[in-house]
Order: C-alpha cells, then sequence, then structure tokens
C-alpha cells in the first residue's frame, strides 16, 4: 500500500437502493442505478459529474458495460474486479488510487442483487471442483462449517458463543428501521433453529435478500466543497489464501490477519483506536475469526470475547451496529453495505444505533469461502 496516501481520498456520498424483496421487473442493474442515484444526491453531485465506474455482480457478467450503457455515461475510469463479497473494498483501493493518479475525480462504486427474488442457486452459479464436488458439499455453507468445527476443536468455542454473535447483530438491527429481519433472537432459539450444516442452524446464517448501493469518491480537497461531511480512506489492505476451501492453508486462520496488518500500517493505527467495527458476518463463525485475526482479541479467545454482550448495542465493542448480514440484508455479496454502515456512524447519521463520538471505523470484506479479505479503516475530518 506505499503508493497510496492516506486520507488521500474521501468517501462523500453513501446509499443502499431498495433493500430485503423488491418489486417484479427490477434487475440488478436497476438497482445499481437506483443506488447511484440516491448517493450522487447525498453529496450533491450528477451523473454528469461521474468519470469512474466501479461496480461487480454475479448476476451480470459485464456489469460495469451494462451500467455505464444504462446511465448514459461513458467514464474514462471503469473496474469489474469480482471476487466475492471483499470485491468493494478491493474497490476501494481501486478507485483511490484512480483519484490520486488522475484517471478520474468522481469514483462510484456499485452493487446489486436480486437473489431473492430469483433464488440464491439462480443468481450465483456454482464452478465444479473436481476436489469437493464429488462429495457434494453444500456451500457456501459446508466450508464454513469446516472452519467452524475446526476453531471449535482448537479453541474450545461453542455452539453458545457462536449464537452469541447472532443475538448481538439481532439487538443491532431491531434499532435499524430498514433491517429485515425485526423480531428478537435468544441463544436458545439460534441453537435449536433447524440445522443446516454443523454446527450451524439457520440462524447461524446470512440472510438471503434482494438489495444494492453506491458510494461516491472524490479528492479530499474536492470533497471539502460538498454537502455531507467527509469521511477518509485511512488505511487498505487486501490478501488472498485460496479459492476452494480445501485448499486454505489453516481453517482458523484467514486472510484478514495479513489484510488488517497492511491497513493498520498504513493508517498508522491499530485495533485499540477503532471507534466501530464492521465485519462481514455470514456465518456467526466469521465474525470470531476476523475479531481475532484483526486484533481485537487473541487466536483462540473470539468465542469468549464475544459473550456476555460485548458487540451488541451498549457493550464495550459496537460490531455490526446496522444487523449485519445475519439480520439486516444481505444480497449475495455483501461488502458494500458494511461501507455504508461505517460511513453513516462517522458522519453520526445512525439514530438510536449511533456510536457517540464514533470517529474511526473498519470495514472488513470477505469473499468466497474465506479465500479473499481486505480491510477498509476510514475516519473523520478530525483523524486526518
Amino acid at each position: 500500500m506505499s503508493g497510496l496516501v492516506r486520507g488521500g481520498a474521501a468517501i462523500v456520498g453513501a446509499a443502499e437502493s431498495d433493500i430485503g424483496q423488491v418489486g417484479p421487473g427490477f434487475n440488478v442493474i436497476d438497482l445499481m442505478a437506483q443506488g447511484i442515484t440516491r448517493a450522487l444526491d447525498d453529496c450533491g453531485l450528477g451523473l454528469n459529474d461521474v468519470d469512474g465506474l466501479v461496480c461487480a455482480s454475479t448476476q451480470s457478467r459485464t456489469s460495469p458495460l451494462n451500467l455505464a450503457e444504462y446511465l448514459g455515461i461513458s467514464p474514462s475510469f471503469i473496474d469489474g474486479t469480482i471476487i466475492g463479497g471483499s470485491s468493494f473494498m478491493f474497490h476501494v483501493q481501486h478507485a483511490m488510487a484512480a483519484l490520486q493518479l488522475g484517471l478520474c475525480n468522481v469514483a462510484v462504486i456499485a452493487y446489486g442483487s436480486t437473489q431473492r427474488s430469483i433464488g440464491r442457486q439462480n443468481a450465483s452459479v456454482r464452478e465444479i471442483n473436481p476436489y469437493e464436488t464429488p462429495y457434494r458439499p453444500f456451500l457456501p455453507s459446508s466450508a464454513y462449517a469446516l472452519a467452524a468445527s475446526r476453531h471449535m476443536h482448537e479453541f474450545g468455542t461453542t455452539r453458545e458463543q457462536m449464537a452469541e454473535v447472532a443475538v448481538a447483530a439481532r439487538q443491532w438491527a431491531l434499532m435499524n428501521p430498514t433491517a429485515w429481519e425485526k423480531k428478537p433472537l435468544t441463544v436458545d432459539e439460534v441453537l435449536t433453529a433447524r440445522m443446516v450444516s454443523y454446527p450451524f442452524t439457520v440462524r447461524d446464517i446470512c440472510l438471503v435478500t434482494d438489495g444494492g448501493g453506491a458510494i461516491v469518491l472524490v479528492s479530499p480537497e474536492r470533497a471539502k466543497s460538498l454537502k455531507k461531511k467527509p469521511v477518509y480512506v485511512l488505511g487498505q489492505g487486501q490478501h488472498i489464501t485460496h479459492a476452494n476451501i480445501s485448499s486454505m492453508p489453516d481453517l482458523t486462520i484467514t486472510g484478514a490477519l495479513e489484510s488488517g496488518r497492511q491497513a493498520y500500517a498504513m493508517a498508522g493505527l491499530t485495533a485499540k483506536d477503532i471507534d466501530v467495527v464492521e465485519l462481514y458476518d455470514a456465518f456467526t463463525i466469521n465474525t470470531i475469526l476476523f475479531l481475532e485475526d484483526l486484533g481485537f482479541c487473541k487466536k483462540g479467545e473470539g468465542g469468549g470475547f464475544v459473550t456476555g454482550g460485548r458487540t451488541a448495542p451498549g457493550g464495550a465493542l459496537p460490531v455490526n451496529t446496522n444487523g449485519g448480514g445475519l439480520s439486516y440484508c444481505h444480497p449475495g455479496m455483501y461488502g458494500l453495505f458494511l461501507l455504508i454502515e461505517a460511513v453513516r456512524q462517522l458522519r453520526g447519521e445512525c439514530g438510536e444505533r449511533q456510536v457517540a463520538g464514533a470517529e474511526i471505523a473498519i470495514a472488513h470484506g470477505n469473499g468466497g469461502v474465506l479465500s479473499s479479505q481486505s480491510t477498509a479503516i476510514l475516519g473523520s475530518a478530525a483523524t486526518v
């Protein structure tokens, strides 16, 4: 990350499209465009200002081309990198580099999915892997279940501890007007829910929703003239370790260890400096793994760390303050929503769930089956 400047780009607009289950006839490009229009309105810019376009979707193979055509623009910088749910943190790095190199002046990052409306299997085609497919795994659940089972074996992590992750997420979701899940949840309800892939019940696993959104990035200089408080990119890191879970070097150590190291080094910060934590919680084990690998607790101690409501509202460490992929929304690739929530927290826009005095947030994306990891550290103007 040595070529990127700390605070060298600012997020000035952030918005969701419609989420949950969208109306009939909507496609992923519709949702991307809806998110972009709302994010541009959020910061006071228009489509004619956009000259950098970045997006990804499993439902549109050439989504940047389709989106540019839909919007009626021909951007000078375009990127369609897709490596799963972490793609959007990678996009932040790419957009930041493009802004600093003068390849564009206003970069928009967008996503859209209609996986609830059309069915998850139709939204994301499974690739054949000769080393795994013959065993008929239920992916991605079986892959993450391997990681959870190994963590339980090595460190004594319990199903009850993983259930606490889901309970905390639901408590945050109850304070988010746009969250999909609106009923309180208990540890016992998580444990006794329908088993999907041991040790996971359906409540250990993310939602299946439609949705999309966008964020807008500009230079720090331009950010000062726009209508919302800018949120600066202080640090960014990325790392990939494998594609298929059978090739993961260690089921209990993710690439977040390295992506976090890079992001902290660029930002000149440590985990102790973070006020708000937004983690890709497709499964309850994810939150535990990423809290460990990003330095909030030691390896193997994540289960104990999340007990007692530590990550819930009123706890010592606010984690997944929108309700996360477990209770807020999860339209296939969730990473962009982590960035949107981090921006809103740092701008003080989260109402009942607002973390008091939040100045620095971490948004960590995960792609594939713990395959690609990317970490973004964001800060308010006071941190630059």
